[in-house]
């Protein structure tokens, strides 16, 4: 591991003879070092100090690991913790890692090897992480000005930049946005970044309106005044009204009735609602945002959705694409979801094999995102040796055999004339990793499918 001189790790251990091992370990292989008795004094140093990584002794007094690494799990979700546990402490080892721990050693720790392939391993799949923030960002780079308000949305598209780019510039204007698509496909993430970019102060306030009768629908988005109908014996704020200085998102606006579509198009007009049961008027002060998983050319011809609502509704539109034809998002997008579940269970995580990204891309992901997400989380309790390939996958198995691309019949190479030297290719998939990710070594790596130490020694060999 390369610059280990900017790399602080704190050790919250009371035994202070282990404190002292643990310390000048560390630093003998070139960390910055910070070190805490008790429970307390490690909280204020990690809150001062914010270290790279944190070993953590569970029983001490009077504040214990549990809820140390409780208060830093509140701050910080991402700073690897490693519990350092005695002999018989299982079930609160478990507790810790269900609780966000990344790894544990026991005590006494007489290999010091056990503790650096922790640290090693902890280090790694936090620059990895980093390295996947700073790619996404780099992604954007041709984008919106502020590409933080989307960095939610995972992606690598360039049709998908161009509709950041749309929602950007509509965005602080006070006119409704109808978003549409498939289902699962991230349609209220991207309501969430229209939200941001509009700088408002109010909150994001999110309704599905399918289902809702009239009654419920006025009730939940007016509210009522006490006394409007049979049991409402104290007045409900509606949802129009918390909203207030921010955004309410109406998701699957597409299945509303006729009645509430007429109340809906009033207020989008006249920018005034009535509370059930009250003759006063209040004046709307939220964005409107919809979604609906219905085409607009689906919408348009529904004779049971009203064409004014429709383009009252419609002033800006904004159309995701699903995820089978965002094909370049797939192997970032399952990288993320593969951290993330491995995240929660304290697992590494699985390599995936060159077959299965070929397949998946071959998928045609009804449920897009949303299913993709749940296919790797299901795929890890498959996965046995560390590594991840269409067996793991059953959706994958309900592809047509002609389908199935075979993935041996052609390369990269497979229309060159001369093949190049082994050194040549290796040197420009090397130049296009870093291409890709914008210059940033770690980034690169992960792209690479190798480690940043092993990407910057060959830089450096040129």
């Amino acid at each position: 591991m390369s610059d280990l001189t900017s790399v602080s790790i704190l050790i919250i251990e009371d035994e202070p003879m282990l404190r002292l091992t643990l310390g000048d370990h560390l630093r003998d292989r070139g960390f910055e070092v910070l070190e805490a008795d008790n429970g307390q004094a490690g909280l204020d140093l990690f809150r001062g100090q914010r270290p790279a990584l944190i070993t953590l002794d569970l029983r001490m007094a009077p504040m214990d690991g549990h809820a140390v690494l409780a208060a830093i799990r509140q701050e910080d979700l991402d700073v690897p913790v490693i519990i350092v546990s005695g002999q018989g402490q299982m079930d609160d080892v478990i507790r810790a890692l269900r609780a966000g721990a990344f790894d544990y050693i026991q005590k006494p720790v007489s290999d010091m090897a056990i503790l650096d392939h922790a640290v090693d391993r902890a280090l790694e799949r936090s620059a990895l992480k980093r390295g996947n923030a700073m790619l996404s960002r780099s992604f954007l780079a041709e984008g919106p000005q502020r590409p933080e308000d989307f960095e939610q949305i995972l992606t690598a598209s360039t049709r998908m930049r161009d509709i950041f780019r749309y929602c950007e510039a509509v965005a602080q204007g006070s006119e409704p946005v109808l978003i549409t698509g498939e289902t699962g496909i991230g349609k209220e993430l991207l309501a969430r970044a229209l939200h941001r970019s509009s700088r408002c102060t109010g909150p994001f306030v999110a309704v599905n309106v399918a289902g809702l009768d009239d009654q419920a629908f006025s009730d939940t988005l007016f509210g009522h005044v006490r006394g409007a109908f049979t049991g409402a014996d104290r007045p409900r704020e509606g949802l129009m009204e918390k909203a207030a200085g921010g955004t309410l998102f109406l998701d699957e606006v597409g299945d509303l009735g006729q009645q509430a579509q007429i109340r809906l198009l009033r207020v989008l007009q006249e920018r005034e609602y009535h509370p059930l049961g009250s003759d006063c008027l209040r004046p709307l002060r939220a964005r409107i945002l919809a979604a609906t998983n219905r085409r607009l050319a689906v919408l348009r011809c529904d004779p049971d959705f009203r064409s004014d609502f429709f383009f009252r509704l419609a002033t800006h539109t904004v159309d995701l694409p699903p995820l089978r034809e965002r094909l370049e998002d797939i192997p970032l997008l399952l990288r993320h979801f593969l951290v993330q579940a491995c995240t929660h269970l304290g697992r590494p995580v699985p390599d995936c094999q060159p077959r299965l990204l070929t397949q998946l891309k071959a998928y045609p992901f009804p449920g897009n995102v949303r299913e993709l997400r749940a296919m790797a989380h299901d795929a890890l309790s498959r996965s046995i040796d560390g590594s991840l390939g269409p067996e793991a996958f059953p959706a994958l198995a309900t592809l047509p055999e002609a389908e199935l691309p075979n993935v041996t019949c052609k390369t990269p190479f497979a229309e060159l004339p001369v093949l190049p030297s082994l050194r040549a290719a290796a040197d420009a998939l090397v130049a296009e990793a870093m291409r890709r990710a914008g210059g940033v070594q770690k980034a690169a790596a992960a792209l690479l499918g190798i480690s940043p130490q092993a990407l910057s020694e060959r830089l450096k060999r040129g």
